[in-house]
């Protein structure tokens, strides 16, 4: 880091480079040590005991599928579902009903239950016991009935008939209260809607235990039986998904006090002097425990596909689907709450469960084209990948420790995947915030947690589609990403905050930094997220972010739906105003104009407010011409209110007529704007050029009597310019007081200048590492007992922050002059 500085009598001006984060260019061994440029730095390998355990990831080698029709032993007559019940043992399910046992270990097939034990279309599902081989069974059949029996005592089985019809849906889910060893929960749906809760545990040599507990009734659809659930372990409740898309919550607390009165059964379920099974009687008269609707509904959530998995980890509800996403959820007055969708990576068009390992990793299993994938959130890699033909078959995948196999069903033969895990030392040295070019950011504020320095929370938008919530330590000089926001199909180029930024801010709570964050981009799309950020100690990063996405809104799907689109989606010359109505989860466009005849590059807004107390708001648009347009918008803005507050969130856009004021400032392109109130009431609009150039403008605001806008003009005081101030695209600008100006460019120079009488000097100019700068953004600190200083933040091929001080006091005019020549 090289800087040039002048020589004032103010004091020297300096920035100096705080933190980088830039893409490795070149690797290099020294020793045991590994050397990363563009920055050296340095990562200390261990030999191979040197790795802590919880480091180490379990990898499997290339291994082949294997068909298993051919294995000695007889095996299922035309298979229709497989079961993995442990990484060595395949349960088969042929189309006549019979169960059937291929054990790994001694390369065979086995008979366990014949086909007239359950008949045709039979549904097969399976509870693993720890500690052992051993498992929970459900088998039910197209005629309604339904066998629970141990793995390895498959004669002596609990036979139910829950329904008239059909056994349609079937899944296990460990619940609290029940020792995992020995019990589970059974979801049974059947005909029209009707879900059982059951209780079963596995008695050794005996029948499995089994309890009647609850009653439920799935919301009405085509296609009307549940897929997944959970119990939820901060209350009596249940949540399950369907094979419509949509995710439901139940109420647990009043079936299972019924099932307790009315149950003859003892209180112990491994007792053994608890009854052998559930009486069919007892069966025959459930209709006398109450049939409980829906606390919460959020029908197709996950589109008509259906719902795959429910996941609860650290407080929070977790569901997958066909579509391609997850959601986090959480559970707000008895209401499931979406907080937002992810999509952990391109080309993941159905993701099948989720789980979250002892190291903090999440695993996504799903299907990629037409291969089982096991994605890694952390390293951003496929642990797996089996072709195996899609996800529309019967397939079954098991981890353990020791293994890893994937079943499935392909050309009527059952075929296996497996192989032993072997330990291995690939670790991420240096985790990556985007795929490509980071185009924008923000700060959000600084934490404070005990023990640690002051952490900047961070906001970047990149063209890999996403935008990352990350953390950047001074001390450390590292990124460390929180959240990663993938709602968007094309790339996000723009991001905005609105709301407090931290302690002393009027609605900063004690919950930490609290903001909502707009991103905008490609297709002409844009997101809103409500950010909430707070000390973790507990966590790598010591700071704990939550994110609910608020809304969204997209133009271009409106243009999708006219005739001779192809015209119409474009660079186009408009400029919007939206408003947000963040109790209803709506973005609403509520003005427009097409004023300028070329594409806008960037808007600022600000707020004026007169001396008798009036306000307006006022937005500066810049275009590719190289003119400012200046609006008072503060009329649009009030008319939309009204309308809004008549039509109900809806509205058709009003004209946002002609600007107050345009003034031309370069010759081309306007690719940087900032736009500064100084204290006689006026304001300072700097913009950085395509040719290298800034200008600087003194904007008074004149504000007539009446209402609304009556009487509103705009003023050029002042004018300044400086051409040729740097040798490419300035692409970032700010003005940090009114004789300061801070500029950024393309030629990878971060300039201070001083803004004096009709010039603009500068002061000192520090090269940074940063190339093809996209964006900055500016903070200062107040440290108590030191002077003021200052932060930047660059984005572009990478990420950096610096800091520096300025003279405390305007320099005057001679000290100005001294610094013209640097």
């Amino acid at each position: 880091m090289s800087a040039v500085e002048s020589g004032g009598g103010g004091g020297a001006a300096k920035m100096e480079s705080v933190a980088l984060v830039a893409p490795v260019t070149a690797l290099e061994f020294a020793g045991d040590a590994l050397l990363a440029g563009p920055e050296v730095v340095a990562f200390r390998l261990s030999g191979g005991g040197g790795t802590a355990a919880g480091e180490r990831r379990m990898v499997l080698r290339e291994a082949s599928v294997q068909g298993l029709r051919a294995e000695p032993g007889p095996g299922p007559a035309r298979p229709r579902a497989v079961l993995l019940a442990g990484p060595r043992r395949v349960l088969a399910v042929g189309e006549a009903g019979g169960l059937t046992a291929y054990e790994a270990a001694r390369g065979l097939w086995a008979p366990v239950l014949s086909p007239a034990a359950v008949g045709p279309r039979a549904l097969l599902a399976a509870a693993p016991l720890p500690g052992g081989d051993e498992a929970l069974c459900a088998l039910g059949g197209g005629d309604g009935r339904l066998l629970l029996f141990a793995l390895s005592r498959p004669g002596t089985a609990a036979e139910l008939r829950p329904f008239e019809g059909a056994v349609r849906g079937l899944s296990w889910a460990p619940r609290p209260g029940l020792s995992p060893a020995a019990a589970a929960a059974l979801l049974v749906s059947g005909p029209e809607g009707e879900m059982l809760w059951l209780d079963v545990a596995y008695r050794p040599d005996r029948a499995p235990w089994v309890r009647l507990m609850g009653r439920y009734l799935l919301p009405p659809c085509k296609q009307r039986w549940h897929t997944c659930a959970a119990f939820l372990p901060q209350g009596e409740l249940l949540v399950c998904g369907d094979r419509r898309g949509s995710l439901l919550l139940f109420p647990c607390s009043s079936n299972s006090a019924w099932a307790a009165e009315n149950t003859t059964t003892a209180t112990d379920p491994v007792s053994e002097e608890s009854s052998s099974e559930l009486e069919p009687s007892h069966l025959l008269h459930k209709g006398a425990l109450p049939l409980e609707s829906p606390l919460s509904l959020l029908f197709g959530l996950h589109g008509k596909t259906g719902v795959t998995s429910v996941t609860c980890h650290k407080g929070y509800i977790y569901s997958t689907g066909r579509d391609g996403v997850y959601r986090q959820l959480r559970l707000q007055d008895q209401q499931l709450e979406v907080l937002w969708k992810h999509r952990p990576c391109k080309g993941l068009q159905w993701i099948e469960e989720l789980r979250f390992t002892p190291d903090g990793d999440l695993l996504v299993l799903g299907f990629h084209a037409d291969n089982f994938v096991v994605w890694s959130s952390r390293t951003s890699e496929n642990l797996h990948c089996i072709p195996c033909g899609g996800g529309h078959r019967s397939w079954s995948y098991c981890s353990s420790p020791s293994a890893d196999a994937f079943a499935f069903i392909k050309s009527g033969d059952v075929m296996l995947y497996c192989r032993e895990a072997e330990p291995c030392e690939q670790q991420v040295l240096l985790a990556s915030l985007h795929g490509r070019e980071i185009t924008c950011v923000r700060r959000l504020g600084a934490v404070e947690v005990p023990g640690h320095a002051a952490l900047n929370v961070l906001v970047t938008g990149s063209e890999d589609t996403t935008a990352c919530v990350l953390v950047l330590s001074e001390h450390s000089r590292a990124a460390v990403p929180l959240a990663r926001l993938s709602d968007h199909i094309s790339s996000v180029r723009t991001l905005a905050l609105a709301g407090p930024t931290g302690p002393g801010d009027e609605g900063f709570g004690d919950k930490g930094l609290s903001a909502l964050l707009f991103s905008a981009g490609g297709r002409a799309q844009i997101e809103c997220y409500r950010l909430v950020c707070a000390g973790d100690p507990t966590s790598e990063s010591a700071v704990a972010c939550q994110v609910i996405h608020v809304a969204s809104h997209r133009l271009d799907e409106h243009w999708e739906r006219k005739k001779n689109r192809h015209k119409l989606i474009k660079m186009d010359p408009e400029t919007r105003v939206f408003g947000l109505l963040e109790a209803a989860r709506k973005l609403v466009l509520v003005a427009e104009s097409f004023h300028h005849q070329r594409c806008v590059l960037k808007v600022e807004a600000f707020l004026h407010t007169g001396t008798g107390g009036e306000r307006r708001h006022l937005l500066c648009s810049a275009a590719t011409d190289g003119s400012i347009a200046f609006w008072d918008i503060t009329g649009p803005i009030m008319d939309a209110v009204d309308a809004l507050h008549q039509a109900k969130g809806e509205m058709q856009p009003l004209a946002l007529g002609a600007p107050l004021l345009t003034v031309v400032v370069h010759t081309c392109g306007v690719n940087s704007l900032h736009v500064s109130k100084v204290p006689e009431g006026q304001y300072l609009v700097a913009s950085g050029s395509d040719d290298g150039s800034i200008h600087v403008c003194l904007l008074g605001v004149s504000l007539g009597r009446g209402e609304a806008t009556a009487g509103t003009s705009l003023q050029v005081l002042e004018r300044v310019s400086r051409p040729c101030a740097h040798a490419a695209h300035v692409t970032g600008i700010r003005v940090l007081r009114p004789d300061l100006l801070l500029s950024a460019s393309v030629d990878q120079r971060l300039t201070l200048w001083h803004r004096g009488r009709g010039e603009l000097v500068p002061l000192s100019t520090t090269f940074f590492h940063v190339p093809d700068l996209a964006e900055l953004d500016f903070w200062e600190v107040a440290e108590a007992g030191r002077e003021l200083r200052y932060y930047c933040v660059l984005c572009g091929q990478g990420l950096e922050l610096l800091s520096g001080t300025a003279p405390s006091e305007p320099l005057p005019p001679e000290a100005a002059s001294n610094g013209a020549g640097v």
